[in-house]
């Protein structure tokens, strides 16, 4: 979920809970004032009834003349709007007087009218005792009116939770809008990680307002100065091992050729010699000798295998062109039922010597995956050489298999792939073809040459 959605839920949820909260303490204040006019009005009730005799002049008044007399005391003036007051006299008989209370604000609805009778927010009634000169004239008993009172209630929430939430809302959609302008750098943060993450290690971040995403930036570029070091190390370090692997690649394909090839010629010639000189009653010996000539001559078609992957091309002298041709050839040559296809564009010459034999390794160990793992019917080799010096090479069979796979294969030949076209500055890439893989390898080419 994206931040910005998460706090903008989590202010809801706080503007929720003050809302609920506003209510409750509405419905509270309501109840303390509605149980407050309950008992003034009882009070102001009894205090008028008591003083009515003394009014009168009488004390020898009948049941019937004082509760008469508390009716007549008993008015608008001293019941409040909501309440009712019940006059009950001493001596037998009582009467009940409500003042209604105005329904201008609108009647609460059903739900709300359930939940107040449910938690008996109206109260208690108030009850008072009404004396005169040490005799009990009655009692009066002052209920609140539970409709009015929750009328009174619905009213009040209404007017102020409608206001709160109006305010609530415009403070959550300013709020979005500020967290949003205030998360505008983490768009930038994202983009260098992600251009860090393709690769290039020359992101940086500027400067930020605010102090989190501002440290997180130093940090990010930090990261990214010392990751730009490390890579050009290793890229430093790469080079001089594929240069040092060229080395002793030249100096084993030497003594393969000067020693072991020598030496199977030299086996081969005698074995010629034996053969031609076998008596006629041993003729095993000539089958001994043309064994040994066979099994020398298969020595050396496999010395010369080794020797054309181990050589270093002449590329100075033939050029990358005609040394991927040579090389796709010999595979024509060697893997029967494969056709194999070189395509190019560009000018190849002016390519370095360290990017042409680059070109050639990769090329070179793409042809033997493709032959060794799968079994293609057509392997095409394509280098594109562009105007402003950048080089593609790609290899596409036919012969099966899952990019997920390769690029997961525990083995060195992707892994020689990536490093040597690291070390030039490029990527690797291994997709999907018609029937097979693309492997692709891009990088510009350097204005130094070597």
């Amino acid at each position: 979920m994206r931040l910005l959605v998460r706090i903008t839920l989590r202010l809801i949820a706080v503007a929720l809970i003050l809302l609920g909260a506003t209510a409750f303490w509405i419905l509270a204040d309501v109840s303390a004032r509605i149980r407050l006019e309950a008992e003034t009005t009882a009070d102001r009730v009894a205090v008028r009834w008591e003083s009515w005799p003394a009014l009168a002049g009488s004390t020898g008044v009948t049941s019937r003349e004082i509760l008469f007399g508390a009716q007549t005391m008993v008015s608008g003036a001293l019941v409040l709007p909501g309440v009712c007051v019940v006059l009950a006299s001493a001596y037998g008989g009582e009467d009940r007087f409500c003042n209604a209370r105005d329904r201008l604000g609108g009647a609460a609805p059903v739900w709300f009218q359930t939940l107040f009778d449910r938690f008996e927010m109206a109260g208690e009634p108030v009850r008072r005792t009404v004396t005169f000169r040490r005799r009990i004239l009655g009692t009066v008993t002052a209920t609140v009116d539970p409709q009015s009172a929750a009328d009174r209630s619905w009213e009040q929430i209404r007017l102020l939770v409608g206001l709160a939430s109006a305010i609530t809302a415009a403070m959550g959609v300013l709020a979005g809008i500020s967290v949003g302008q205030e998360l505008r750098p983490a768009r930038a943060v994202m983009r260098a990680i992600r251009e860090l993450e393709h690769g290039n290690t020359a992101e940086r971040l500027p400067r930020l307002k605010t102090a989190e995403f501002d440290r997180i930036a130093q940090a990010f570029n930090d990261l990214a100065i010392r990751l730009q070091r490390t890579t050009s190390e290793r890229e430093a370090l790469t080079v001089q091992l594929f240069r040092v692997q060229e080395d002793e690649r030249r100096g084993i394909a030497r003594e393969l050729h000067d020693e072991f090839a020598q030496c199977l010629t030299a086996v081969r010639a005698l074995s010629a010699s034996i053969e031609a000189g076998v008596p006629q009653d041993r003729p095993d010996l000539g089958e001994d000798a043309r064994g040994i000539s066979a099994l020398a001559a298969r020595m050396q078609a496999n010395v010369r295998g080794v020797l054309s992957r181990l050589r270093v091309p002449e590329i100075e002298a033939l050029g990358l062109e005609a040394s991927l041709r040579t090389l796709v050839g010999s595979w024509n040559t060697q893997k029967t039922g494969t056709r194999f296809l070189l395509e190019t564009s560009g000018d190849m010459g002016s390519l370095s010597t360290d990017h042409a034999l680059g070109v050639y390794r990769i090329v070179q160990e793409c042809l033997t995956n493709a032959a060794r793992h799968g079994h293609p019917r057509e392997v095409v080799v394509r280098v594109e050489r562009t105007a402003a010096g950048a080089v593609a090479v790609s290899v596409r069979d036919d012969g099966g298999g899952d990019p997920a796979v390769v690029n997961g294969a525990p083995g060195l030949g992707v892994l020689g792939i990536r490093e040597r076209a690291a070390s030039l500055g490029g990527q690797l890439t291994i997709g999907a073809a018609p029937g097979g893989l693309m492997v692709r390898v891009a990088f510009p080419e350097p204005a130094a040459s070597s």
